[in-house]
């Protein structure tokens, strides 16, 4: 049974025990979440992955991707990128590969990794075959090669079909989403409907099969700020909340991606729209990035967006690097990446109300104030960072920093007046 076939029966497994424990929730509350579809927990028995629950009430969680291109493959970099991740605290990888044997790469980061790992199918598919021969025996031969291996969670285009995607035609920024323009590409091509929404109930089997989570990609989402929240956009998150009621009732678990480029202002109403029509979903957004103009920083401009996404009602933030738009992200990129990410779920965690988040930060300001160090660094979002420039500083062994040396305000006013 799925996890969602078994809460619906009120059974718990042990990864939503796990879960409750993490989270400090009550077990009866979760497995009506994931009854619900509220909550899902992505973990494919054929992959020893720490449990790990995506939804709401829970605290807002953060993936990584890594991957080769065609252009750069190097098996044991990807492998040291998903340390760099899972160490800096994501809670989730997916392996975007597009070069070199990619069952092999797959095999090995599902090897090396403890957190779930997802995938996007659709990428083997095309680097093997190529868009032009591709069929859609080919796409679910593939997905179906994922599951067996043991792939947690995987992206599927479902949302791009015939009747919404010449509204992308109208863009300043046309499509950005890869998986997205392959089968944008396909249908031009062929004249056909989309496979993975025609043959949506293929997807739910092999799904079903190996309990894999369905994250429903934005194959139109926003790829700059002009098209943010546009006519194609919103198109396909309608056909996405159709797919997502199906997929609940063949017990499925199924998630929701977003957007993409978007200005502050309508972040909340992004959230809004995806909650209200993709039926409480858990909503997995890409930053958003809120402003175009920022290449090298975007792990900045994503981090905006991700922590006012999050608060709004996001659940799941996928991060992203300073090498956004300009290269493959290298092992530093990436952990500068997960800790932006980071930083921005617990703002929002902390902005929700979640008591283990607050309680972090109070600790924290107890421990500055006595100017306890250690203690800080333990409980730093990136401790080896704080503990480096604490460590660079001209006086590392003085009580106080170098900032206001013998003026330091918190030493000042533990001296009593003689």
């Amino acid at each position: 049974m799925t996890q969602l076939e078994s809460a619906l029966k009120g059974e718990t497994t042990e990864q939503m025990a796990k879960v409750a424990e993490d989270e400090g929730m009550d077990i009866d509350v979760l497995r009506k979440a994931v009854a619900e579809g509220r909550v899902v927990i992505p973990h494919n028995p054929r992959h020893c992955a720490r449990p790990l629950g995506i939804g709401e009430g829970l605290r807002v969680k953060v993936n990584a991707n890594l991957g080769t291109s065609p252009k750069h493959i190097d098996l044991e970099e990807e492998i040291e990128k998903l340390k760099a991740a899972v160490d800096a605290g994501a809670d989730t990888v997916m392996d975007l590969s597009t070069g070199g044997d990619l069952d092999e790469i797959r095999r090995a980061l599902l090897d090396a990794s403890p957190v779930p790992l997802g995938t996007v199918p659709i990428y083997q598919t095309v680097a093997e075959v190529g868009i032009e021969k591709m069929k859609p025996q080919d796409i679910f031969r593939t997905i179906e090669r994922h599951g067996r291996q043991g792939v947690d969670f995987i992206t599927v285009h479902c949302g791009i079909t015939k009747e919404n995607m010449e509204l992308a035609s109208r863009r300043t920024g046309g499509i950005v989403s890869r998986g997205g323009g392959f089968l944008y590409q396909w249908m031009r091509l062929t004249g056909r409907q989309n496979p993975l929404y025609e043959f949506f109930d293929d997807l739910l089997a092999i799904a079903k099969e190996y309990d894999m989570t369905l994250s429903l990609g934005d194959a139109l989402r926003p790829g700059c700020i002009d098209d943010a929240t546009d006519e194609a956009q919103l198109a396909e998150l309608r056909t996405l909340g159709e797919l997502v009621l199906r997929a609940r009732e063949a017990g499925v678990q199924v998630m929701v991606e977003g957007p993409g480029h978007v200005p502050m202002d309508q972040i909340g109403k992004n959230v809004k729209l995806q909650k209200e029509w993709c039926h409480g979903a858990p909503f997995y957004v890409l930053g958003p990035i809120v402003t175009d103009i920022a290449p090298g920083y975007d792990h900045i401009t994503g981090a905006i967006g991700g922590a006012l996404a999050a608060y709004y009602g996001a659940d799941f933030l996928c991060y992203v690097t300073p090498a956004e738009h300009l290269r493959l992200p290298t092992v530093e990129d990436v952990r500068e990446g997960v800790i932006a990410s980071v930083i921005a779920a617990h703002a929002a965690d902390l902005a929700r109300g979640l008591p283990k988040a607050r309680e972090r930060d109070l600790k924290m300001a107890v421990r500055r104030r006595t100017l306890d160090w250690e203690g800080m660094f333990e409980l730093a979002l990136d401790p080896r960072k704080a503990r480096r420039y604490r460590l660079e500083s001209d006086s590392p062994v003085d009580e106080e920093c170098t900032m206001c040396g013998e003026y330091c305000v918190l030493k000042l006013l533990r001296k009593r007046p003689a």
